[in-house]
C-alpha cells in the first residue's frame, strides 16, 4: 500500500537527518474560491478523476473488501452511474480520457487498461516499466507519473514511454507527485498525503504555482485525518473550474482558481 511506502520513507528521512517536509515559500499561492460542493462517496479510494460532457468519471482502489473500480458518476447526487470493477489483485490508479478512451493505471502491476466511454468496454492493454499513481493527456501524450519526481509522457497510440520530464522548484526535485491534471497549459498534481497541489510548467518541470486545499478542507469537515488524503483533480473547459477530492472523501468541491 502507498501508506507502508510514505511511512518507510518517514523513517528513513527522520533518522538520516534529512528534512521531511517540503518548503513552498518561493512558489507562487493561487487562491481558490468553493463554487459549489457535491455528495462523494466516503468509501472510494479515489485514485483518478476526470471530467467529459458534464459528466464525471473516477477511478478507485480496493476499499473494505470492495474491488478498484472505474465509475461513472452523477455530479449533482453522486450517484454512480456505470461502474467497472477491476479484477483482484489490480489496484486501481489514475485515469484520463484521449480520443474517446479512458486509459486506467494499476498501482504495481505494470499494467494498463483502455475502455470505450460509453460502455466500459475493455479495448485493450499495455504495459509501463514503472509504478502507475497519476494519469493525465495534454491533447498529444498521455502523461504518467509513479510518485516519484518524474513524469512520463507515453504515446497514446503505441503507449510506449517517449520522454520523461523531472518536476523541480528553487529547493530541488519534488516527489511524490500523485493525481494529475492537465489544467491551462500546466500539469497540476496532487503530493501525497498533503492537502496540497503544484503546477508544473511542461516546458522545463518547474513548479510555478501551489494550490493549497487546506482552509477549504478546515471549513468542511470535522476530521483532521481527511487534510491528509487529498487526491482528485478534474478540470471543466466550459467554465475553467477545477472539481476535487480526496480518499474517503464525503464531498466534492467544484472551485475557482483566481
Amino acid at each position: 500500500m502507498k501508506t507502508d511506502r510514505f511511512l518507510f520513507l518517514l523513517l528513513l528521512f527522520t533518522f538520516s537527518g534529512c528534512p521531511i517536509m517540503h518548503r513552498w515559500d518561493g512558489v507562487v499561492s493561487l487562491p481558490c474560491r468553493v463554487i459549489q460542493s457535491y455528495p462523494h462517496d466516503s468509501n472510494a479510494q479515489t485514485e483518478g478523476l476526470v471530467f467529459r460532457s458534464g459528466v464525471l468519471y473516477e477511478g478507485t482502489g480496493p476499499c473494505k473488501g470492495t474491488p478498484s473500480s472505474l465509475r461513472k458518476m452523477d455530479i449533482e447526487s453522486g450517484n454512480i452511474l456505470r461502474i467497472h470493477e477491476l479484477p483482484s489483485p489490480f489496484f486501481g490508479e489514475g485515469i484520463t480520457i484521449h480520443n474517446n478512451k479512458i486509459i486506467q493505471l494499476t498501482y504495481t502491476s505494470h499494467l494498463g487498461f483502455v475502455y470505450s466511454l460509453d460502455g466500459f468496454d475493455l479495448l485493450g492493454e499495455f504495459t509501463y516499466p514503472t509504478e502507475g499513481w497519476g494519469l493525465t493527456t495534454d491533447g498529444e501524450y498521455l502523461i504518467l507519473s509513479d510518485g516519484t519526481s518524474i513524469l512520463y509522457y507515453i504515446d497514446p497510440h503505441t503507449y510506449k514511454m517517449v520522454k520523461r520530464l523531472e518536476v523541480r522548484d528553487q529547493y530541488g526535485p519534488v516527489s511524490n507527485l500523485n493525481e494529475l491534471e492537465f489544467f491551462k497549459g500546466v500539469i497540476c498534481a496532487n503530493v501525497y498525503l498533503t492537502s496540497k497541489i503544484v503546477c508544473i510548467r511542461p516546458e522545463t518541470g518547474r513548479v510555478v504555482g501551489l494550490i493549497d486545499l487546506a482552509a477549504l478542507l478546515k471549513d468542511h469537515f470535522n476530521d483532521p485525518e481527511i487534510l491528509d488524503k487529498a487526491n482528485g483533480i478534474a478540470h471543466n473547459p466550459t467554465n475553467d473550474h477545477l472539481y476535487v477530492t480526496g480518499k474517503y472523501w464525503p464531498r466534492l468541491f467544484e472551485i475557482e482558481i483566481k
